[in-house]
């Protein structure tokens, strides 16, 4: 018998996060706690209840913009190796107890070096707190395994250096980069030389676009600069018509998109908060996936968002009636979009994933 879908049910099952801020998931009770070890002392609140809904209510103004302005009080925090070192282990942990297996999870090392921090540096504290909390993790009986990708930020001009910096550490578990920041002024193009640098380099490379822009965004990031996945791509949805019969017909950007099996980073929650979709109802998640676009589903920023990947696909399976095996395709879409060998993408797969959710489809035995 299958297994019923619910939110407990939902976290236990294995599952593949692809788009997850790091600056973007803090505990509460951690940003407390490092602005008085940091000497950071503007925080709207030193309690840890208020502060989530501070963040939430801040997040929730429909504002690419505004929502970024939150970013500061985190941001401000993440300028020592040790504080670097606990939110990385934490972010292991937590991503861990919702049962994600594996995550490829973003941040900006450039905006840690307020107080002097060194790039490499920042990278290194980093990933020691990955491997200290997938170890924690591990000794509580969860298994997730880490990938950073380290972001350039779009308004700035250092994307090259963060490229150099990724390759530089590929091998001690940064899986690929990223732009992030205010799409409005900053096209990927900007950083197209960035680009092409890390195509020669063979790394791998994600771009936030088709958020808070249109399809020009969309356009440029995977055909000028030739992005593996995008991230939210939301407004890949303007380039597709559905007529009165309910039959739908795609642009050549969206068939593009498709054909390729570019990967949708898509993040519900994040997305209404943003104002990238009016409401849940509206958000194109349903439409592409049906029209079988390479959907994921991820959190973007758990503290902003206040959310967890297992609560994100639960607000999918409540708006849209989705089963186990909705579930599992989308998770399967994360898994072989990621930014890991392909024979580790097949072990997840084979060995990990399908296994689990036969058995909660009451496929197995």
């Amino acid at each position: 018998m299958s297994t019923p879908l619910t939110s407990e049910n939902l976290r236990l099952a294995p599952k593949v996060v692809l788009h997850d801020h790091l600056d973007g998931g803090l505990r509460p009770q951690t940003l407390i706690d490092l602005a008085k070890e940091t000497g950071y002392d503007r925080l709207p609140s030193t309690d840890a209840g208020t502060l989530a809904t501070w963040f939430r209510e801040s997040a929730n103004s429909g504002s690419l913009e505004r929502y970024l302005e939150t970013f500061a009080h985190t941001v401000g925090v993440m300028q020592t190796r040790d504080a670097i070192t606990r939110i990385a282990a934490e972010a292991a942990e937590d991503l861990a107890a919702d049962g994600v297996v594996y995550a490829e999870v973003r941040y900006a090392p450039e905006q840690s070096q307020q107080k002097g921090l060194g790039l490499d540096e920042i990278v290194e504290a980093t990933q020691e707190g990955f491997a200290l909390g997938a170890s924690r993790a591990a000794a509580d009986g969860r298994t997730i395994r880490v990938g950073t990708l380290l972001c350039g930020m779009r308004q700035a001009d250092r994307s090259q250096e963060i490229a150099e910096l990724a390759v530089r550490h590929r091998d001690s578990g940064v899986v690929g980069f990223d732009i992030a920041g205010p799409e409005a002024g900053f096209p990927p193009t900007r950083q197209i030389d960035t680009f092409e640098y890390l195509r020669q380099e063979n790394m791998h490379f994600t771009i936030h676009a088709g958020e808070s822009f249109g399809l020009p965004s969309v356009w440029e990031a995977v055909q000028r600069c030739g992005a593996e996945r995008l991230g939210h791509g939301v407004r890949l949805a303007d380039d597709v018509t559905v007529g009165e019969d309910g039959s739908v017909k795609l642009g050549e950007v969206a068939s593009y998109v498709r054909d390729r099996r570019i990967a949708l980073e898509m993040c519900p929650s994040s997305n209404l908060q943003t104002g990238a979709a009016k409401s849940l109802e509206e958000h194109p998640f349903p439409l592409l996936a049906a029209e079988r676009f390479r959907v994921t589903v991820n959190t973007d920023n758990r503290l902003m968002s206040d959310c967890t990947v297992s609560s994100e696909f639960g607000l999918l399976v409540e708006a849209f009636g989705y089963g186990w095996e909705d579930v599992e395709r989308f998770t399967l879409n994360a898994a072989k979009a990621a930014f890991i060998d392909y024979e580790d993408r097949r072990a997840l797969i084979d060995d990990v994933l399908i296994p689990a959710y036969q058995a909660l489809a009451g496929d197995g035995s």
